[in-house]
């Protein structure tokens, strides 16, 4: 029995040492999370979202954003890198271009470029004739690590997120799993940047986002539309600001959206001056009580993957006004259709975008 006792001790200890000292990726810091307003009021429980039409992409997978093109013709960039393009109800489906990484966002310039924020190889343009040419990767002598989510302005100024210069996605295992590291630590280093095709310059608009995100332009093209998915919130931000800190405090970045009940992913201007907002996911209790805990946080990464705290599947895409009233709100409860990253309005089409699924989901508006 005393072997035994002897034994149980010694594998605790060990289990004990190997939860305290492992040596993870991640120095979370501490910072206060708002209590969960729960899915009431504008965002009350519904179904409205259930019961997607749903688009087969074959062995492609995560439509994250998606784009109706000027050919009438609609775009979507999915995991294996490849930019698919395809007909309104989804025949027709050809590789349109492949840039080597993950086109996370993209949108069409005035020349018909498609411009992609590429999570791997940085800002890029994609001509009509299917070439791929690296914009921009650097950024003040510092490499742009996960570029997100971009729009392009009609004086032709590219805007576009770098959601992490923690943690690229190029050497953390992907874009999810880079994504949950830097949510994880917290340490904000999320910036949104502006690349001037006629200087070739690129500066950066505002820093200290905790995993900046989706990208839109006000109708005027003074204000950028910021999601920072690490702290449930929306920003406005002057597109004259310039390396603005938002911790710093400044009446060129204030918040419009707080407190959001899910992880808010990309921006897209629709039809009527809507702008829609998806939820990769929503709040989490677990990960909400650890803000205050970076032991905690880190202790998390040294269990199995099967045990981290991931937001259960739900399905939720919100649409707003530039003042930040609450105009539409579709959900999933069933989390059928999960990880909706954003929505595209057409004029007769809403298709939702997602993560990971082998299909692309759309509804009649």
């Amino acid at each position: 029995m005393k072997r035994v006792a002897m034994g149980l001790l010694a594998l605790v200890l060990a289990l004990a040492a190997y939860l305290s000292l492992w040596p993870v990726p991640v120095e979370p810091v501490a910072w206060n999370a708002p209590a969960a307003p729960g899915y009431t009021g504008v965002h009350a429980v519904n179904s409205r979202l259930a019961g997607l039409n749903l688009i087969a992409l074959g062995d492609e997978a995560g439509p994250e954003h998606v784009v109706l093109g000027r050919d009438g013709k609609l775009y979507a960039a999915v995991a294996s890198g490849r930019v698919l393009r395809m007909n309104p109800d989804g025949t027709g489906q050809e590789v349109f271009a492949t840039t080597g990484g993950r086109v996370l966002g993209f949108a069409f310039d005035a020349a018909g470029r498609l411009i992609a924020a590429d999570a791997v190889k940085g800002l890029l343009a994609i001509g009509t004739d299917r070439q791929v040419t690296v914009l921009t990767d650097k950024v003040d002598g510092d490499a742009i690590r996960y570029a997100d989510a971009v729009v392009v302005a009609r004086n032709g100024k590219i805007y576009f997120s770098d959601a992490s210069t923690r943690f690229a996605p190029a050497s953390w295992g992907g874009t999810y799993e880079a994504a949950v590291l830097d949510i994880i630590e917290q340490r904000s280093t999320g910036r949104i940047l502006e690349y001037d095709p006629a200087t070739r310059a690129t500066r950066v608009v505002v820093r200290g986002l905790s995993f900046g995100n989706g990208v839109a332009l006000s109708e005027d093209e003074q204000t950028l539309f910021v999601a920072e998915t690490g702290k449930y919130r929306v920003w406005k931000v002057a597109v004259a600001a310039d390396r603005l800190d938002v911790a710093q405090g400044s009446p060129q970045a204030t918040v419009l959206l707080d407190n959001l009940p899910g992880f808010p992913d990309n921006l897209m201007r629709g039809q009527d001056g809507r702008i829609w907002l998806g939820f990769s996911g929503p709040r989490s209790p677990n990960v909400d009580s650890l803000a205050g805990k970076p032991f905690m946080r880190s202790l998390t990464l040294r269990l199995p993957r099967a045990m981290w705290p991931v937001p259960k599947p739900y399905g939720h895409v919100i649409a707003f006004t530039e003042d930040g009233r609450v105009v539409a709100d579709l959900q999933d409860a069933t989390g059928t259709y999960p990880e909706t990253t954003g929505v595209t309005e057409t004029a007769d089409r809403l298709y939702v975008q997602n993560l990971h699924l082998k299909v692309l989901g759309w509804k009649a508006r």
